[in-house]
């Protein structure tokens, strides 16, 4: 086999659905309407917390950075997959394959430490209420927010410097309709064990550190909620941590299901991926960031009333 560095290979082949061509122009127009609703959805959030004076808090500014980062994560990829489903074949670029790599690993890594830190907010807000505008001050929740940013972008500069220079053979192709790195490490014909190393630290600090934050983090405020008198205010303290939990577990469960689960013998030996992992990974890169927003609005009093503000204020100004 000819052996190239990645420097000198030009091109990886996305094979994505190219098996299911039917499938694939359904897909199209599917994933096409979602990131419309993912652009127009978190959009809209995004805007309305902005708008409103009274959701200038942590977990709003939190929900903000999450709404962004779903836009973000989703314009990175989505345009690949639209691509692999409308091609079949798509062929792409090693800096473009490796530009879009990073950027998606970034998100997903962001999201994971921001997710945890939401946590660790609705933990210090429902256990310690009257210390809560204390110590979640804004010289305390916007430096968390961007450590969030800064973690998750460095983790990826690391895991995306390490898989540029590794070696590379003829097999280009990549079975999956995104560079996903996994997917990509399987075409190294190097030593791949430092990469495998710096993922397992990156899954561990990553994956692992965050769901022990909010794990730990429920655990306390459920002890705290059950705590309280009355049926009312439990099921106020609950509400304002329910559409976050809800978000976790869609999340994470998407998460593990797609890389904890053991690997059929096809897929081991380097086939191409079964139907059931690709709309797997679908879900988590297109439907997951689609249900964020709906979550949050649906089962939030302060949202629905700031949207009603914001439109009803729009309305005014159309009058004046």
């Amino acid at each position: 086999m000819e052996r190239a560095n990645g420097s000198m290979l030009t091109e990886f082949v996305l094979v994505g659905l190219s098996d299911h061509p039917k499938l694939q122009k359904v897909l199209f127009v599917l994933v096409l309407c979602m990131y419309l609703l993912i652009l127009l959805g978190n959009g809209v959030l995004i805007s309305v917390v902005v708008y409103d004076v009274r959701l200038h808090t942590p977990m709003y500014f939190f929900l903000c950075n999450l709404s962004f980062l779903d836009i973000c994560y989703t314009s990175s990829s989505v345009p690949l997959i639209l691509g692999s489903f409308l091609k079949g074949r798509k062929r792409v670029s090693f800096p473009e394959c490796m530009v879009q790599m990073f950027f998606s690993f970034a998100m997903g890594a962001t999201e994971c430490v921001l997710l945890g830190t939401m946590a660790l907010d609705r933990f210090l807000a429902i256990c310690y209420p009257l210390r809560y505008p204390v110590i979640m001050s804004k010289g305390t929740y916007v430096p968390m927010a961007v450590g969030c940013w800064v973690a998750g972008t460095v983790d990826s500069l690391v895991q995306t410097s390490l898989a540029v220079h590794l070696p590379f053979c003829s097999n280009n192709v990549i079975h999956h309709f995104e560079c996903e790195i996994l997917a990509i490490l399987k075409l190294a014909c190097g030593d791949i064990s430092i990469n495998v190393i710096s993922m397992a630290g990156s899954n561990l600090l990553f994956l692992a550190l965050p769901l022990i934050v909010i794990a730990i983090s429920y655990v306390f405020i459920i002890a705290t909620i059950l705590r309280i008198p009355s049926s009312e205010g439990k099921q106020k303290a609950f509400s304002t941590c329910s559409a976050h939990l809800t978000v976790v577990i869609i999340f994470y469960g998407s998460i593990f299901f797609m890389y904890a689960k053991p690997k059929s013998k096809a897929t081991a030996g380097g086939e191409h991926q079964s139907l059931t992992e690709v709309l797997i990974s679908f879900f988590y890169g297109v439907v997951t960031p689609m249900l964020n927003p709906l979550i949050y609005s649906l089962r939030n009093k302060d949202v629905k009333a700031a949207v009603q503000s914001m439109l009803g204020g729009n309305r005014l100004m159309k009058h004046k």
